[in-house]
């Protein structure tokens, strides 16, 4: 866990990047609060708050009596919600600093490229 953001939102994000990477399908279960809880040693109010910010955007949904599984469209919608973020956290940055370097957009397209063929 890190410590430097709050537990729940560690949870939440947990659950985004399982679904994300396929480890937790569409009208999947998943695990429940108190399993949370049990493994990350932590209250499950904490955990069920986690749990609840993606029942709150849609990603999960309640059968009753049986548990939190996965909604349909969940990882598109995630994946949508991360290159936006990924954008606005990365690139704005980076073409910024860029900017303030002097590189232009062909310079820094030669760079990204560059980084690309490097994997």
């Amino acid at each position: 866990m890190d410590e430097d953001r709050p537990i729940f939102v560690q949870i939440a994000e947990r659950i985004e990047d399982d679904i994300i990477a396929g480890a937790l399908g569409e009208e999947t279960q998943v695990p429940s609060t108190t399993q949370f809880a049990a493994f990350y040693q932590i209250n499950p109010a904490t955990a069920a708050k986690g749990v609840n910010l993606l029942v709150d955007q849609g990603i999960l949904y309640k059968k009753r009596g049986i548990g939190m599984f996965v909604a349909q469209d969940a990882r598109a919608v995630l994946v949508e919600k991360r290159k936006e973020q990924f954008y606005e956290q990365y690139v704005i940055a980076m073409v910024r600093e860029a900017a303030k370097l002097g590189i232009t957009t062909d310079q820094l397209t030669d760079m990204i490229r560059k980084g690309g063929a490097a994997q």
